[in-house]
């Protein structure tokens, strides 16, 4: 894909849904951080469903802490890997509480040194929470940057550099969002619905799929 297509790819998605952001219910840097801890193999639905009963009863490290790592079970027991998540989440927030005074970091780095947190995490709270324009690829858009030709990549952290690289300046902040989504409700990972997406002339992707019979 040339630079003119992948200007054009953007500018579609952006006349689509001019402020995408994540799926993810939070009012805080915390929740934001807790949720997408909590997201890993799971739907943000789930996830969503889980921390709306959970928020209600705690949403600072020190209250997630007086509920202790069983209590954070029993609101998350539906998402998968629950009890490591549990474990993760009373670790991350002891850290926040004794190195960050309570606060979510703004550093890569910090974030990364928490209990649960890699780089792809890391990366949606500096984006959604502090306005970085970074970018985190999931498995959606690691699918739609290598199916399209967008960004290809042997990996998520190739994929990330190469659209770090190759995304007009002025989308970057949003571009996260907009693949995800996209990989979600259209590029789907066993067929991708491209009889109804908007950026179909623009993918290198072959053969198209049809719309179904019927």
């Amino acid at each position: 894909m040339n630079d003119a297509k992948r200007r054009a790819l953007f500018e579609t998605l952006q006349q689509l849904n001019p402020t995408p952001t994540t799926e993810l219910e939070y009012t805080s840097p915390f929740e934001l951080l807790i949720a997408v801890l909590l997201s890993a193999q799971a739907t943000d639905v789930s996830v969503n469903k889980a921390t709306r009963k959970l928020y209600a009863v705690a949403n600072t490290p020190a209250k997630m802490i007086a509920l202790g790592e069983a209590g954070v079970s029993d609101f998350i027991k539906t998402i998968g890997l629950y009890r490591t998540k549990a474990k993760n989440v009373i670790a991350t927030c002891q850290l926040l509480l004794e190195k960050h005074g309570g606060e979510v970091p703004r550093s890569r780095e910090a974030l990364e040194a928490l209990p649960g947190v890699g780089r792809k995490t890391a990366n949606v709270v500096l984006n959604t929470a502090f306005g970085e324009d970074t970018i985190a690829v999931d498995t959606h858009i690691f699918r739609v940057a290598n199916r399209t030709g967008l960004a290809p990549g042997k990996d998520p952290l190739a994929v990330e550099l190469a659209l770090e690289r190759l995304t007009p300046r002025e989308f970057k902040h949003d571009a996260h969002h907009w693949l995800i989504l996209h990989g979600r409700y259209v590029c789907k990972a066993r067929k991708p619905e491209c009889w109804h997406c908007a950026i179909e002339p623009l993918c290198d992707f072959r053969p198209k799929t049809p719309a179904p019979k019927g």
